[in-house]
């Protein structure tokens, strides 16, 4: 049984994979939409709000906390100036994912990650 089991592994080590994630979410926040394996953004999913959530207090420990997480300068601006303000009076579900077409090399179910 799998009970209490908290993540996908996603066959990596654990800095690797977290490293990915920290990756793949500061792309969601430059670029607006990513596609990945439906594995990687289900564990995305679970990120993101976490990120916004401290992103819509816009106090400096939330934003220094953002600075060590992101990659980019430029993400972090673009979290806290565009999309903290546009999703302040939601109380979740900022993203929505959409079913894409297979991967040819091994038919990976791929899926699409974007704001709503």
């Amino acid at each position: 049984m799998r009970h209490k089991i908290g993540q996908r592994k996603l066959g990596r080590p654990t800095q690797h994979r977290l490293s990915l994630l920290r990756s793949l979410v500061t792309s969601l926040i430059l670029y607006g939409k990513i596609s990945s394996t439906e594995a990687k953004i289900k564990e995305v999913q679970k990120v993101v709000p976490k990120v916004v959530r401290l992103a819509k207090k816009n106090d400096l420990a939330s934003i220094r906390y953002l600075d060590s997480y992101l990659y980019s300068k430029d993400a972090l601006y673009k979290l806290i100036k565009e999309l903290a303000p546009k999703y302040s009076d939601r109380p979740g579900g900022y993203t929505r994912t959409l079913p894409l077409s297979p991967r040819k090399g091994d038919g990976a179910s791929m899926v699409l990650l974007e704001w709503v």
